[in-house]
């Protein structure tokens, strides 16, 4: 059965009242201390509509309730941070850039016969070939495995005895090399 964040028609007219109020309150102030801290909107949303649902759910006085409030939030994106993983390394895009990277993988995966095309593939390929050189070998390791294999974790975590969380952190570290070292030329690829 799904649950749904209604105030029940049971609770005291003056409950309700209370709980509207503070959601009319503070939803703009806690979406924006939310979506400051999470990838999307949606994600926000989400973290909001729980936050607010443990909030009708509380049978403890709360003394400090906007600090309250803003440590459940706090708490809740930890908990969402922690469950996310990033499987790919457009993964770690927000939405606003999800449509350059569309175009971008477009260009670099084009197999048609366009010499400038080919060209800036080669280019691409190349610094990329160049970014990964300047890694540590054990991140290096994990990136060409998992993006370019596509080899899983737990794959790799069999074959070299090391935790999941810590391939997924070293393939971040990584990713987030990489996307700092080929921004210029990404920017220059989705200009063309």
């Amino acid at each position: 059965m799904e649950e749904s964040l209604t105030i029940s028609t049971i609770m005291p007219a003056e409950r309700k009242r209370n709980i509207t109020q503070v959601i009319n309150d503070y939803s703009k102030r806690l979406f924006g201390f939310i979506r400051k801290r999470v990838k999307n909107e949606a994600d926000a949303q989400d973290i909001m509509q729980d936050v607010f649902y443990q909030f009708v759910g509380n049978t403890q006085p709360i003394e400090q309730l906007s600090g309250w409030l803003f440590t459940v939030a706090r708490n809740k994106i930890t908990d969402s941070q922690r469950k996310h993983k990033p499987a790919n390394f457009s993964d770690l895009y927000s939405d606003e850039e999800q449509d350059d990277i569309d175009g971008f993988s477009e260009l670099l995966m084009d197999t048609g016969d366009d010499p400038e095309k080919e060209y800036l593939r080669t280019l691409f390929w190349q610094e990329l070939n160049t970014a990964l050189q300047e890694l540590p070998e054990e991140q290096r390791e994990i990136f060409i495995k998992h993006e370019l294999e596509g080899v899983s974790f737990k794959e790799l975590s069999e074959a070299t005895g090391e935790p999941v969380n810590t391939l997924i952190s070293r393939k971040r570290y990584a990713v987030l090399h990489l996307r700092e070292r080929l921004k210029a030329l990404k920017e220059e690829l989705l200009n063309y």
